[in-house]
């Protein structure tokens, strides 16, 4: 074994707090395993706007407690220099329910801790909402949340949020990032036992009060406390954290018709039902939907493991059900607060460049501000502050991928609060005499039938990294000018801020981004390279105008066809000469 990796490796097993992920290491050099041990150490887990994510395992590429430790110290340092009293205001620090999540908060307490910083430490598993949540409720400097949020359970992480609420953004993930690189030996950091900690006055515990006072929030976003909550509901949380939260939030609404799906209630970080814990990936939902077709429900409510995004399947016909789209469950919602809460205050709406358009065409027929950020609900939040900063009333926002944050009590998307107002939303539909799909089908009649689609090309390795950014370059360069018999009337260029059509080019008011948008005439067609995946994605959207009168069945199938048909279209039309 090459005698440098030897050293490096022998000097991270010195300062590693952690006997387990020591004997991992100590039991690699014993076996001479220069392969794995080169790929472990062959950088280090880079901290970014999302913070940490990774694998379980020894080394500077893995999650676990001496990257923690380093990680946590780099923020405390970067947030003494940038936060006016961050020491007093403290840091608000929170865990899921995965493999050592509760040792890496611990960690993080202890570091803050010997650094002289305050710690407001959620003694039990809490879901993701809860710690920005409290950040703006405390005032504080920060806050921390361990989790991987739906990823396998090999993973977990380290989501890092600013004094706003919000997640962080540039330049403070680079700033974080550099304070890190400076932190010395981790035996010479501080870090005094919790209980000391807690005797000094550096930790305090955050646990029933703060979880009342945020079941309380969601309490306020209820717009028909009169409507009967007669409504079959089937829910589960997919083995998180977020099962007792939103039971409590959905019983405190009215809700008393919900059955649990009892496999996947209680948190366990192995999530030994599904194979993936997204809601979005086929076959998560497959107990649930077992479940509402046995029992004829109305509706089906699923969470993420840390209880920040929100699934939904709706009643239609007798025992089946259909799972909605982010996009739709996004309209609904939306819809829902604009038209059934009218505001005085000018009131707003934002969403991505990669979710549907829907949004926008209704915020213009309903006089409400509208905003578009690049992907990822950090922007979303961020856009969300400055909005409100300029006078207007955040009534929603939402990503595609299934993330939802309404009102502007957590800045941060929220699956809890999301699922009581849809739950509410459901019950209001059932009072009419309508369905959740009729009332989404009342949506697409009043401002067209938005269709989405999605595809993906994965190029793993260099050698896929090298295809991925030939590939946006040439459609960078030689955009189409057709995709199949329809014009492309504009190409929008985040890298280079531009929008170009046939009469000239405008700026975008937005960040700079790998991406670009094809527009035509009623379609768009988005691509980006993956921000954690190897794979290229093209997001295709189109609108399909129903007659009146006209059987939404066949205006549905006709935007399917025409769909289908952009997709080949567009392959087509970019495939390499």
């Amino acid at each position: 074994m090459d005698q440098q990796l030897r050293e490096k490796v022998k000097g991270w097993i010195a300062e590693d707090p952690d006997p387990a992920t020591r004997g991992q290491l100590e039991a690699l050099l014993a076996q001479g395993a220069h392969e794995e041990l080169a790929e472990r150490f062959s950088g280090q887990l880079e901290f970014g706007t999302a913070g940490l994510r990774g694998v379980l395992g020894a080394g500077p590429m893995g999650m676990n407690r001496a990257v923690v430790r380093r990680a946590t110290a780099g923020l405390g340092a970067y947030l003494e220099a940038m936060v006016e009293n961050a020491a007093t205001r403290g840091v608000v620090v929170g865990h899921d329910a995965r493999r050592m999540s509760r040792e890496f908060a611990e960690e993080a307490a202890s570091t803050l801790a010997g650094a002289g910083i305050l710690v407001h430490l959620y003694e039990t598993m809490v879901p993701t909402p809860l710690v920005p949540y409290a950040v703006s409720q405390l005032g504080a400097a920060a806050g921390i949340m361990v989790t991987a949020s739906h990823n396998p359970p090999e993973y977990n992480g380290y989501k890092v949020y600013w004094e706003n609420g919000a997640q962080i953004l540039q330049p403070h993930d680079k700033g974080i990032s550099a304070e890190i690189d400076k932190v010395g030996p981790l035996l010479t950091l501080p870090m005094p036992p919790l209980d000391e900690a807690r005797e000094a006055g550096l930790v305090r515990s955050l646990g029933a009060e703060m979880e009342a006072r945020y079941l309380g929030e969601i309490r306020k976003l209820l717009l028909h406390p009169e409507v009967s909550r007669e409504v079959e509901i089937v829910y589960t949380p997919l083995h998180g954290v977020g099962g007792r939260f939103t039971r409590a939030a959905l019983s405190q609404a009215g809700f008393t018709r919900v059955t649990i799906v009892e496999a996947q209630f209680e948190p366990d970080g192995r999530f030994p039902t599904v194979r993936f814990p997204n809601p979005e990936e086929k076959g998560a939902l497959d107990l649930a939907l077992s479940l509402a077709a046995e029992r004829d429900a109305d509706l089906v409510i699923a969470n993420d493991p840390d209880s920040d995004r929100l699934a939904i399947a709706a009643r239609d016909a007798p025992g089946h059900h259909v799972q909605l789209s982010g996009d739709q469950v996004g309209a609904l919602l939306a819809y829902y607060l604009l038209t059934e809460k009218p505001g005085g205050a000018e009131r707003a709406v934002v969403t991505t460049i990669v979710s549907s358009s829907l949004l926008s065409r209704m915020a213009a027929a309903l006089g409400v501000r509208y905003a578009e950020t690049l992907t990822g609900f950090k922007w979303i939040a961020n856009r969300a502050l400055q909005l409100e900063a300029e006078g207007a009333e955040l009534v929603m926002g939402y990503e595609e991928a299934l993330g939802y944050t309404l009102g502007k009590s957590v800045r941060d998307k929220d699956g809890i609060s999301a699922a009581t107002v849809f739950a509410e939303l459901a019950a209001f539909c059932k009072s009419k005499g309508q369905s959740v799909l009729q009332y989404l089908e009342e949506i697409y009649r009043r401002f067209g039938l938005f269709q989405s689609g999605q595809r993906s090309v994965v190029l793993p390795g260099t050698s896929g990294a090298a295809q991925i950014k030939a590939t946006m370059e040439r459609l960078r360069a030689s955009p189409p000018q057709a995709i199949g018999q329809a014009p492309v009337v504009a190409v929008r260029d985040l890298l280079t801020g531009v929008r170009k059509t046939a009469s000239g080019e405008t700026k975008i008011d937005l960040p700079s981004s790998d991406v670009l948008v094809f527009e035509l005439a009623d379609a768009r067609i988005t691509c980006r390279p993956s921000g954690t995946e190897p794979k290229i994605k093209y997001y295709f959207e189109l609108r399909e105008q129903i007659a009146e009168g006209e059987p939404f069945a066949d205006a549905r199938a006709r935007a399917e066809a025409r769909m289908k048909g952009l997709i080949a279209d567009f392959l087509e039309a970019i495939r390499a000469p």
